[in-house]
Order: structure tokens, then C-alpha cells, then sequence
């Protein structure tokens, strides 16, 4: 019988934290005994726990232990521990049993003292710089010969989401899915946070997919980018194409948005708005000329909005602005993505994924979309702190700005 005790403390109960770990561990096949718990009496006060567990086999007992830390539990023995280091053995190639990275703050324990792992993303490995004493998350693909990662599970400590005491009125912690969810009061809070970040300076990022214009939500988040709600957005190259044929033909896939009728010959109209930017050399260009008066992207580089287009094998096209290399997409992403407070998903599934997985868990994150299951596969993936609001994306988006006080759109 393989056997380690673990310490868990803060707001364990109210957020949940103790059960999901007790769940953890007999889901696992291992046993435990709270050898000693300390409730605190009031919401303020921080709760701890001290528990045993009893595993079968050693390799059962790190799988446990791995698991648990991403709750914040950790083993009394991991105090007298450093993480273990060892050196990348090739350019892009991490050493055997590399840590994973979770999304939530990390620290690893470096001869006694705890040093806080930067820009905390998760599928990543930590890379430590013994001479700057600085540990940062690093992607596979960056990693140098030589470069000291960590390896192993030991002198790790994660910091789990907790519920903020006292309240907000916009705290995200629900990743509930449902299609009977009190929408109006989830836009009232969304609006909130938003308006929050704001008043604070924080910077907002919109991911979003064609389906926003084509359900005719584009002139809503034109009315957000507008108002200075709106920092970064991240999209392929649909997005970008159906408000460029919007802008020029008052169409989205051929079809007049106003009328909700198809246009003659109005199939070819998202390649003829592909070829006239190419023409132009790129989106800043065409509204530059006055090629392009109206839409999400004339009101981007008339606001001075970032956005990153990263493409994908089925584009048309693609648009000059589009990345093909998706590690430099990819890269850009993650530096875009760095000091961003709230993001809002919209109408997209792999576009999500891939922002959340570059986000910390600390960045509010609300995931809108017809589709329950886009929601569930954001969680199912990792980015648990995500909201998921079930509804077609514009009226989601006009009482939002409703609830954001701006005005109607324009004609």
C-alpha cells in the first residue's frame, strides 16, 4: 500500500474544491481519511484540510497526486522537494515525462523558495532560468537544446479557481450548459464585467466565426468596437470575408441580410470581395482607398483594433491579412492574448478551443453559441472558467448592447 498525505487550504468548501478532490481520489481507486479539517466560520474566512491517501500501488498514487494538485492539493512532502529539472535534449524536443501545464498559477519550488511560473497556459511545459531565477510556460515548439525543463510532478503548487468572497456580481464560475439558463440576467452580468474591465483599462477580445454575419449580428459588434468595448479580435478567414461581402454587396454567402433573400449570381460575391482586397494588397489598404466604408474590420482600423486571421486548409482565397503558417498565427495569438481580461466567444468552435488554450484561467471567459456541445468541448478541453450562454449569436449580441446602454445601430 502506497501511502502520502496532502494539504489543501483556502475557500475549499464554498468553492467546491474538497469534493471535487475526495471525488478525485476514489474515482481513482485510492482511499482517503481527513485526518484534520479547519472550516472557516465566516465567508471571508479561508478553510483547510489535511488528507490521507491510501493507493494500491505507487503508480497509482502519483496518478492521484498529479491530479489532486489541480485542485490545489499538496503533499506535506513536496515542501522538502524542488521540482526536478532536466535539460531538453533538441530543438523543439521537451525531456521524458515533461510536466504538462494546466492554464491555472503555478509556482515550482527552487532550493526551498517558491517561484511563480509566468504566462500560465495550458498543454505547455515550464522552462527555469537558473541565472534569472524565472520559470515561464514555453510551447513545445520553442524550446532550446539545453534549455532546463521541468520533469515529473514534484515541488509543483497550482492555485484552483476560487470563488471571490466577497461575491461579484460577475464572477464566472458556472460552466454550465443549458438551454434554460435565465439568459437576460447572464447578458445583465456579462455587461457588467465588461463595463468593469473597461473603467479599469483592461482590454476585451472578441473570437468570433462567419456566423455572425450571417445571422446579421455584425452591425451589433460593429456598435461594441465602436464604444471602445472591443481590443483584439481573433477569427479565420470566413469572418473576415462574409463582413468584406457585406460591406461591398450587402450580401453574406450570396444572400442580402436585409431581405433574407439570395442575390442573382450571388455565390460568386464572397470571391469577388476575397479578389478585391487581394487587389487592394490588404484590409487596411482597401479602407484606406474607400473601398471598404462600413463593417467589422473598416471600424477595427479606424478604431486601431488588433486582429489576428489565422487560416486553415479550407479558406478561400485566403484574404492577404490571413496567417497560413498556423505557428505564427498561433504565436501572434499568444501575444495578442497577454494582458486581456475578459474574452467573449462567439459563433465558433475550433477558434475557441485554440484561444482558450492559450488563456489563463484568471481571464473571464464567455463561450455564446447555438450549439451546446461548442460550449462543452471548450470545458471538456480545459478552459473550465468558460460561461457558456446557448443562443443564436445576435440577439445575444443586440441586448448586450443594450444592457451596454449604446445606442440603435446604424442604418
Amino acid at each position: 500500500m502506497a501511502r502520502s498525505i496532502v494539504e489543501i487550504s483556502g475557500h475549499i468548501i464554498d468553492s467546491l474544491i474538497l469534493p471535487k478532490v475526495l471525488d478525485i481520489i476514489t474515482n481513482l481507486g485510492a482511499e482517503f481519511e481527513i485526518l484534520e479539517i479547519k472550516i472557516g466560520q465566516r465567508r471571508a474566512d479561508r478553510s483547510y484540510a489535511r488528507v490521507q491517501i491510501d493507493a494500491p500501488t505507487p503508480l497509482l498514487l502519483d496518478r492521484v497526486l498529479a491530479k489532486l494538485k489541480e485542485h490545489g492539493a499538496i503533499p506535506t512532502s513536496d515542501a522538502q522537494l524542488s521540482a526536478q529539472l532536466e535539460p531538453a535534449p533538441a530543438d523543439g524536443v521537451f525531456p521524458d515525462r515533461f510536466y504538462a501545464t494546466t492554464n491555472l498559477l503555478t509556482w515550482i519550488s527552487i532550493d526551498g523558495r517558491w517561484v511563480e511560473v509566468e504566462r500560465c497556459e495550458m498543454d505547455c511545459g515550464i522552462r527555469f532560468d537558473g541565472e534569472a531565477l524565472r520559470a515561464e510556460c514555453m510551447p513545445i515548439h520553442r524550446v532550446r537544446k539545453g534549455d532546463l525543463v521541468v520533469v515529473g510532478h514534484h515541488g509543483l503548487k497550482i492555485q484552483p479557481v476560487e470563488r471571490q468572497i466577497p461575491r461579484a456580481g460577475f464572477e464566472f464560475m458556472s460552466s454550465a450548459v443549458s438551454t434554460e439558463q435565465p439568459k437576460g440576467f447572464l447578458i445583465q452580468e456579462i455587461a457588467d464585467a465588461m463595463k468593469i474591465v473597461r473603467s479599469q483599462a483592461g482590454r476585451i477580445l472578441i473570437v468570433a466565426g462567419p456566423g455572425l454575419v450571417h445571422t446579421g449580428g455584425a452591425r451589433h459588434l460593429v456598435r461594441l468596437i465602436e464604444a471602445g468595448y472591443v481590443q483584439v479580435i481573433f477569427a479565420g478567414n470566413g469572418l473576415a470575408v462574409h463582413d468584406i461581402e457585406n460591406a461591398l454587396y450587402g450580401t453574406s454567402l450570396g444572400v442580402y441580410l436585409d431581405k433574407n433573400i439570395r442575390a442573382s449570381e450571388g455565390h460568386e460575391h464572397h470571391l469577388w470581395a476575397i479578389n478585391a482586397i487581394r487587389r487592394a494588397g490588404s484590409i487596411k489598404d482597401a479602407v484606406e482607398s474607400g473601398l471598404i466604408q462600413s463593417g467589422i474590420f473598416y471600424s477595427c482600423i479606424k478604431r486601431g483594433v488588433d486582429f489576428v486571421l489565422a487560416g486553415s486548409i479550407r479558406d478561400d482565397g485566403p484574404l492577404p491579412d490571413v496567417i497560413t503558417d498556423t505557428l505564427r498565427a498561433q504565436e501572434l495569438m499568444r501575444e495578442k492574448a497577454r494582458g486581456v481580461s475578459l474574452a467573449l466567444m462567439m459563433a465558433t468552435t475550433l477558434h475557441a478551443i485554440a484561444t482558450g488554450n492559450l488563456l489563463p484561467a484568471t481571464v473571464k471567459t464567455v463561450c455564446v453559441d447555438i450549439n451546446p456541445a461548442v460550449v462543452t468541448k471548450l470545458t471538456d478541453r480545459g478552459t473550465f472558467q468558460a460561461m457558456g450562454l446557448v443562443t443564436d449569436v445576435e440577439p445575444f449580441l443586440r441586448e448586450l448592447c443594450q444592457r451596454l446602454d449604446l445606442g440603435p445601430p446604424a442604418a
